[in-house]
């Protein structure tokens, strides 16, 4: 009868200090990151860039003319970004996504959402 108290009494001590089948500690949440992609001299810098759903996309115009992110695919459009100016995007889920400026066909870039 000892023998099972005792048995009794260490398995509850096991599970509580992360013995087996005892739950893990909860996985605290990712706090979500901005980065930013400057417009200059004709050309989004970085061209390409790697972000976690969720994460905010900020684009800077700091030519002296306008300018748009403009999804290849239709997902979005800044339409346009005057100079000074910014616009955010926050994309929610994973995927590679490609925009242009449609005012400069020549200017492209790319989002890959992980």
């Amino acid at each position: 009868m000892r023998g099972a108290l005792l048995l009794a009494v260490v398995v509850p001590g096991l599970l509580s200090c992360g013995g087996p089948g005892a739950a893990g500690p909860a996985k605290a949440a990712r706090t979500p990151v901005s980065h930013t992609v400057t417009i200059e001299a004709v050309a989004f810098t970085p061209a390409s860039i790697t972000v976690k759903a969720g994460d905010s996309i900020v684009w800077v115009n700091k030519d002296p003319f306008p300018h748009t992110v403009t999804s290849k695919a239709g997902g979005f459009d800044s339409l346009s970004i005057q100079p000074d100016r910014s616009w955010t995007l926050t994309p929610s889920a994973p995927g590679e996504l490609t925009y242009i400026c449609t005012l400069h066909p020549n200017m492209s870039g790319t989002i890959r959402v992980e």
